[in-house]
């Protein structure tokens, strides 16, 4: 005996649901790369800010101890700013190697030929 063409029509309408159930749980959201990238500069950007910081207190430290009035901060910023700048490339090299290892490698854009008006 046939089936009545309406259970047909159910049995396909909770295959379309079930489908789409799966498809939800299983679609992966993409990563927000705008907010890593932001994170790295601002991490850049206190490693420069700080290492001149450091060196201005080392060098009053040292203004104050040893009594060389301008010389001590004029050569701890100086070198602060050095060793800030040293730090801040070496942060850099890892984070790169850090986002190449996650991201893969990077891609181009397309021409603007191949782009449709």
């Amino acid at each position: 005996m046939p089936q009545p063409e309406n259970s047909r029509d159910e049995e396909i309408k909770r295959l379309d649901e079930r489908a789409a159930a799966l498809e939800a749980r299983t679609v992966q959201t993409p990563r927000d790369y705008g907010s890593q990238a932001a994170g790295y500069g601002y991490r850049l950007m206190g490693v420069l800010i700080g290492g001149v910081f450091v060196g201005l207190g080392f060098g009053a430290g040292a203004d104050a101890v040893l009594k060389t009035a301008p010389w001590g901060m004029i050569v701890g910023v100086l070198s602060g700013f050095g060793i800030s700048i040293w730090m801040a490339v070496n942060s850099a090299q890892r984070m790169a190697a850090e986002a190449a290892e996650e991201w893969g490698p990077p891609k181009d854009l397309p021409d603007s030929d191949d782009e449709e008006d």
